[in-house]
């Protein structure tokens, strides 16, 4: 058996998407499965089109996994899968402009009709798929992403370009910009009188993905928050490690790699309970009110409780233990040789 991925996905980083299929394709291969990839083009609708015409070439014994949310346009002749990570627009309306969420939602519901199966990441994902989309909830199969937590628990070493440009002691969001994450409020947050009389400062680091001019000119205009840009994934884990807590109040989350990686690091976590984070975010302080003031109010309190302070390192460490890729890849295996056996 043969598994392929989007050549989009797995050969250029856009954030979970790419971190889930690459660790599939890893864990793949080492139980001695083949991988490769389902090729791309050089715009998005040549590689719409490349996507759809390759699953209408018979491949004895392949399978195609359309691993983030889009997949072909006309009924796959060959075993396929896509996996949709949620449904943001449910809940939100800020994750994509009117255009934008059309488009998407198309090309989704086309995934979903013109492959054999569909995988999402989190039982909360499933029901909002199952609303949108019309799809018979028993066939939405949940298969949890994992986290490699020993690798995330190891001592990690800042590296000196990153290491220059942050305070010493700090708040930290990772992860992409974009308006669904609601970066703009947790700038905010850092203006208002609680944040500015704790003194600590807000390291933001990742990568630009859409619809970010209004975050990325409040980052400039804000004195105390300091944008480092995409990093390694050495200082990814790094950061995380070192801050004095992690913030991530997002408006929806299909399923929430950041938090589980922050804890996973023994960093404190403060984050919201939307979407899939109902689930995943176990131990973690929730912040109830995702307004500037709520935000403020929520990392206040979170630094001020002691025993919270004390007990969630190893509280939180032990929860994201219980999610690991060799789980995750053995479900996913069995999706496969279904489908492959067909």
């Amino acid at each position: 058996m043969k598994v392929l991925f989007p050549d989009r996905i797995i050969n250029r980083h856009v954030g979970g998407n790419t971190t889930y299929a690459r660790e599939l394709q890893s864990g793949l291969s080492m139980r001695g499965i083949e991988t490769g990839a389902i090729p791309s083009g050089p715009h998005p609708i040549a590689t719409m089109l490349m996507e759809t015409a390759w699953g209408l070439i018979p491949r004895s014994s392949s399978v195609l996994h359309y691993s983030a949310d889009t997949g072909p346009l006309i009924r796959s002749r060959v075993p396929s899968v896509v996996t949709v990570h949620g449904v943001a627009s449910r809940w939100t309306s800020v994750a994509r402009n009117p255009r934008q969420e059309s488009q998407w939602r198309f090309r989704v519901k086309k995934a979903i009709d013109y492959t054999h199966e569909v995988i999402t990441v989190s039982e909360s994902s499933a029901d909002d798929i199952s609303e949108v989309f019309a799809v018979p909830r028993d066939s939405i199969k949940v298969i949890h992403h994992g986290i490699d937590s020993a690798t995330f628990s190891a001592s990690t070493q800042l590296s000196g370009t990153t290491s220059a440009k942050i305070p010493e002691n700090f708040a930290l969001y990772l992860g992409n910009i974009e308006p669904r994450k609601n970066i703009l409020e947790l700038v905010r947050a850092f203006q208002t009188p609680e944040m500015l009389s704790l003194g600590l400062q807000l390291v933001i680091a990742g990568r630009p993905a859409w619809n970010f001019d209004e975050v990325m000119q409040a980052i400039d205009a804000a004195r105390n928050v300091t944008y480092v840009g995409f990093v390694s994934n050495e200082d990814r884990i790094a950061l995380m490690q070192k801050c004095s807590i992690f913030v991530f109040p997002s408006l929806y989350e299909g399923f929430g790699f950041p938090v589980l990686e922050a804890m996973a690091a023994g960093a404190p976590v403060a984050t919201s309970r939307k979407g899939s984070l109902a689930e995943v975010a176990g131990p973690a302080w929730e912040i109830e009110s995702l307004d500037a003031a709520g935000i403020a109010h929520g990392i206040e309190q979170a630094l001020s409780d002691e025993d919270w302070q004390k007990s969630v390192k190893a509280e939180g460490q032990a929860w994201a233990s219980q999610f690991t890729w060799s789980k995750s890849i053995d479900s996913h295996l069995e999706t496969y040789e279904r489908l492959a056996s067909k």
